[in-house]
């Protein structure tokens, strides 16, 4: 973990007795994961794993990722035809999504080259363009590729499940109400989060 990872733990748990209880009981947290080896590659992937369970989906992305051979680029994604890509068993939504993100990566919608200079509402707001890229993808991108600590996921149900078994809390709290919950864990929410994420999934 990294110092400034600690750092941002620790004052989380010096903020939040609750938080302060999950941390010792789960230990520290760890966002490698889910970390690609480049930015386009991790969008791909997000993409690919949309509303499919992760065995599902591990399949379809790895078909997928042998067609180009260890040269995944947008170039290369928008030479390959659509119908191609689809029968590596992306839906046509999906094969779609992919070629407008290798698209607009190209055009300069999406400037991965210098995306971590973006501030994270930029990001949200160029990822956005993207068919098939909400919000929720953009967040998951920054939390875990761009290592960023203050995203609140606040439409994750891991995340609002989590805080709402954490803080015992009688009902689910909408998206609204946990935005305001949230606050007190700025500049680092993104702990938060995944501190909500193992409460409700250990």
């Amino acid at each position: 973990m990294t110092t400034k990872l600690q750092e941002a733990t620790a004052e989380i748990a010096r903020r939040d007795p609750v938080m302060a209880g999950l941390i010792e009981r789960i230990g520290p947290p760890s966002f490698r994961s889910r970390r690609q080896p480049d930015a386009f590659g991790a969008l791909v992937r997000a993409i690919a794993y949309q509303q499919l369970a992760g065995a599902a989906a591990a399949a379809i992305h790895g078909r997928f990722l042998a067609m180009f051979d260890g040269n995944l680029t947008p170039d290369t994604v928008l030479a390959m035809p659509e119908a191609r890509i689809r029968s590596a068993g992306m839906s046509g939504a999906k094969a779609a999504s992919i070629r407008d993100l290798a698209a607009k990566v190209v055009e300069g919608t999406v400037p991965l080259a210098r995306l971590s200079r973006l501030s994270d509402d930029e990001i949200v707001e160029r990822l956005s363009q993207v068919r098939g890229i909400g919000r929720w993808t953009a967040e998951m991108f920054l939390i875990f590729q761009l290592a960023r600590l203050d995203v609140w996921p606040v439409d994750d149900l891991g995340v609002r499940k989590g805080y709402q078994i954490a803080y015992r809390m009688d009902a689910l709290p909408k998206p609204k109400e946990l935005m305001a919950l949230g606050e007190r864990f700025r500049p680092y929410r993104t702990i938060a989060a995944w501190y909500c994420w193992r409460a409700y999934i250990p």
